[in-house]
Parts: structure tokens; sequence; C-alpha cells
């Protein structure tokens, strides 16, 4: 049996001891590297915290500059585009005459300051639409809709432009394109933009308008192409910049503000989509818009109110008891702005028949055979308690005055009726609504008495909210117009004030602004008034359609 060799325990632990030392070296150096790896770790959380730091002061600086863009937008909005509004206004009172005819020479004079005042006002405009879409203000309204139908609404509105007779506008039909949800208003915007800025730039031949779904189904592509001068290939990117104006001889012919193709591409993007351009110089162009067959709403809808079915009757009515319809209808031109609404009655039993079911504010008789209803008609008008005091015009014949007179008639006309003459006794015999327009701009408010003075409303006035709410307390009007941009108390205030007081409260308001409503700003305003109107855009006719619905309780 062989023995068993014993190890050198002096060898044995040099060996341990070595390793002992070479794993402290190791523990030491790990040390090292996790103090090192702690170090930049410790570096690497300043520059995250740093980092975060810059980051937020970014958001800060971007909601600062947010928050600049969106007052840059009041102050455009009212200190720009009321002035424009006032001079547009005030122009259309001239040309229409209502302070008296113009000469030749006067007119042109006018119509250029219209013109100009125009051209302005869509520069304000487009300027305030970019800056809106880039400050997330432009509110996107999908509903569905048939681009055919949308095609001829265009042309009507396109065709009838054209100063270029050698150049044809051509819509396709939309073959195979379903219908879309999608805000159909701006689609329109972007593709008027388009064939205005290509019939412009196209000398002969044709603009052609068309839409295809594309390949997914997904999308549907608005072309339009046109034979026109076409785009060098260094400027096709350039021309979606604002204010840009590309070099030609058309350029001086149609001077534009550089505005149109930089919108439209923000409303395409805003609708999801985009806008690009194929062209060659004197090969004419081909603009495509690439829409979102639906839009992708952030969040639901809302359906719209239902409107009363029912329309109450007019408060200030005038029943006319005349035969001839022909008459009728002339006084229904007559007192068309005057905020009264002719009630006809051909003869004298159908007039007691209304008068049964309603109480008019004024009553016109024409006497016709048999005169003896008529005039026992007045007799008995005057006679009876509840009706004596409706006031009674009567038209006939010169001869027929004194008799009127002596059976109570309150006015007489002789025949043919004046409009001027049916006017005036109507403003002395029905009481006259008083309409209070609170605006701190007095060239709108004189524009906007200048527009009711041939109705026969009363037109006060007040230059700021704290004026509005005295008096608004003190005369008691029928409707007020208010203005939202005010020194001292804003729109919105004045009418809170005025819905808190328990005299003016149930007084109808009429918003009557330059400035654009955010759709939260319409929703709460609509709560508390009859209705928004623009400055910009508001006829007489308008303005007295809303007065007679105020009067009528809304």
């Amino acid at each position: 049996m062989k023995g068993t060799r014993i190890r050198n325990p002096e060898s044995s632990n040099k060996r341990l001891s070595q390793k002992a030392r070479k794993g402290e070296r190791e523990l030491l150096l790990a040390r090292e590297e996790l103090a090192r790896l702690n170090r930049e770790l410790e570096e690497t959380n300043r520059g995250v915290v740093a980092l975060y730091t810059e980051l937020e002061d970014k958001a800060r600086q971007l909601q600062t500059a947010n928050e600049m863009k969106t007052r840059f937008l009041s102050i455009v909005s009212h200190e720009i585009r009321t002035p424009i509004n006032s001079i547009l206004s005030l122009t259309r009172i001239l040309l229409d005459r209502l302070d008296g005819d113009l000469t030749p020479e006067q007119e042109k004079q006018v119509d250029y300051i219209r013109k100009a005042g125009h051209d302005l006002s869509e520069l304000v405009n487009g300027l305030l639409d970019i800056a809106r879409i880039e400050a997330g203000k432009v509110e996107v309204k999908p509903a569905e809709f048939e681009v055919r139908k949308m095609f001829a609404t265009l042309e009507g509105m396109i065709t009838p432009l054209r100063v270029n007779e050698s150049v044809a506008l051509i819509f396709e039909e939309p073959a195979g394109v379903p219908p879309l949800d999608t805000d159909e208003y701006k689609i329109g915007q972007i593709l008027r933009n388009l064939v205005t800025n290509a019939l412009k730039f196209t000398e002969r031949g044709e603009v052609r308008v068309s839409a295809r779904l594309n390949d997914e189904g997904a999308a549907v592509a608005f072309s339009v192409a046109d034979t026109g001068i076409g785009i060098p290939a260094e400027d096709q990117e350039r021309i979606f910049e604002e204010f840009t104006q590309l070099e030609g001889h058309l350029q001086g012919r149609y001077k534009g503000t550089g505005l149109g193709l930089p919108l439209s591409r923000k409303l395409a993007e805003l609708l999801g989509g985009s806008i690009s351009v194929k062209s060659r110089p004197g090969a004419g162009s081909t603009f495509t818009a690439v829409i979102p067959v639906s839009f992708e709403r952030k969040t639901p809808g809302q359906a719209s109110p239902q409107q009363p079915s029912s329309k109450p009757q007019p408060a200030h009515s005038l029943l006319v008891i005349e035969s001839d319809s022909k008459t009728v209808s002339h006084y229904k031109e007559y007192v068309e702005d005057s905020g009264m609404e002719v009630i006809p009655a051909p003869t004298v039993q159908e007039a007691q028949r209304v008068l049964k079911r309603m109480r008019p504010a004024a009553i016109i008789l024409h006497v016709r055979s048999p005169k003896t209803e008529c005039w026992n008609f007045l007799t008995g008008m005057k006679k009876d308690a509840g009706a004596k005091d409706i006031p009674i015009l009567l038209v006939s014949a010169a001869a027929d005055r004194r008799k009127a007179e002596a059976l109570g008639a309150d006015a007489f006309c002789g025949e043919p009726v004046k409009r001027a003459r049916l006017l005036d006794s109507l403003k002395t015999l029905a009481p006259a609504e008083k309409i209070l327009i609170i605006d701190d701009e007095e060239a709108s408010r004189y524009a906007f008495k200048k527009l009711l003075a041939s109705t026969r409303y009363t037109v006060l006035e007040a230059k700021n909210g704290p004026d509005g709410l005295r008096r608004a307390s003190e005369d008691l009007p029928d409707v007020i117009f208010l203005d939202m941009v005010m020194p001292e108390m804003n729109g919105f205030e004045t009418l809170e004030r005025l819905k808190a007081e328990p005299e003016t409260r149930e007084i109808p308001v009429i918003i009557y602004t330059a400035n654009e409503l955010s759709k939260e700003e319409q929703k709460g305003l609509r709560r508390e008034t009859l209705a928004i109107l623009s400055k910009k855009i508001t006829s007489r006719e308008a303005i007295v359609e809303q007065i007679r619905k105020a009067l009528m309780g809304g």
C-alpha cells in the first residue's frame, strides 16, 4: 500500500494568501468601478433634472407664447377688424343711397374705398385664420355630405366670378366617391383658394376640378389642374410660405395676399390631410389635397338643440284690410325694413276673425266697395272698449278724409299711398320699440343707427359696459345689441350684470361683434342671448329679423 503524500502547508497558505490579495484587488477595483458608476449616475441624474427643468422652462415659454398669440388674436380682432367693418358698413350705407343719391364720380370713389376695405379685411382674416390654426383655436365641425353637391355649390359660386372667358372651369363628376364625414366648409375653403388661384394664373385653356377615392378607400384626393403658367421646381415648396408671391407677367395683373396656399395647407393638415403640387413652367399645375373620408373626432359630438316648430304670432304685426293682392304686396315692401309684419285680410269679416285670435300693433283699412262695411268696421272698433286703442290708418280718396276723422280714424292717407307717408304715419301711430346698442366704437354705433334709420325703432347708444347698464336700467329698452370687446367692462361681464338685475334680466340680448368666438364661448352665450351676429356680414334685413324674433319672445 502506497502512502498518502502530504502537501506542504506553507505552500498552500501562500497560494491562499495570493488568492485573498487578488480577491481584495478585484473587490477594490469593483468598488472603484461602482463608485465611478455612481458618480456617472449622479451626473446623469443631475443632467436629467436639468433637462426636465429646461423642458419645463420651454413648456412655460411655449405657453406664454400661446397666450401672447391668443391676446394678439383678440387685439387684432377688435382693434383692426372693428374699424374695417365700420368702413365697410358706412360704404354700404352710401352705396345703398340711404342718405341720398351719389354722383357717378362719388359712387366710383366710394366703390374704391369699399374694394380697398374688402381687400384689407381679406388680408386680416387670412392672418387671423393662420394664427388661430397655429394656436389651436380653430374647431373642426364634421358632418356627412356629398362631394357632388359640394362641387355644384362651388361651381355656382365661382363661375360668375371668372374674368377670362378663354378659360373653361370644369367640375368632373366625382364617381365612386362616398359621402364624407368631415368639415365641408373647410374643404370648400381649400378648393376655393386653389380654384381661384388657378383661374388667376391661366390665360387660356381650362381649370379642371376632380375627386377620386384612393386605393385604400380611406381618403379622397381633390385635384385642381390648370393649363396655366406653371411653377418652377425650386419654388414649389416656397409658395406654401406666408406672403410668398412669385414673379411673373400675370402677378402684376392679379395681386393677392400670399396667404391662400399657406392657409389651405394648414386647413388640410387640420383635417388630417395634406396638399402637394406638381408643375412645370409653361405646362400648368396640379394641386392635390388628400383628405380622410372620415375626420377622427377627439370628443363625442353633441346634437344641435331642437328649434321650436311653431312660430309665435308677431308682437308688432300690421293688420291690412285690403282686397287687392297687389296693393297688399306693396304694403309688405313698404314696411319690410320697419320691423312690422303684414297680416293680410281681404275682407272686413276676415279682419274680425283675425282680431279674435291676435291684437295687431296697428290696422290699415283701405276703404273699397262695399264702403258701408268699412265705415261700420271703423265705427265698431272705436266703440269697442277692448279694441278702441288699436290705431287705425284709413286709406281712401281725399274726399273721405273728413268722414274718416269724424268716425275716429287715427290717421288718413289719400290714394295712391306713398311709402314715406305710410311709414311716417305708422311711426306716429304705433309705439316705437327702443333698441339699445352697447359698443365702444363710435363709428360702429353710427353705422348701426344708419342701418335702422328707415325702421320704426328708436336707437339708443351706450359707449361702454357701465354706460350700457345705466341706460338699460333707466330706459328699459325692448332689445339690447351688445359688443363683446370693450374697455372697462367687456361684453361677458356686461351680460352677466344685465342678467343679474331684476329690471333688465328679461330684456332680450343679441351679441353684435367683430370678434371670433370659440365654441365654448358661443355655447355659453347662447344660453343667455337670443343670437350672435357678426358685424362683418350682418345686413340690415338680418338685424331687423332678429329684432322681430326678440319682440315675439325668441
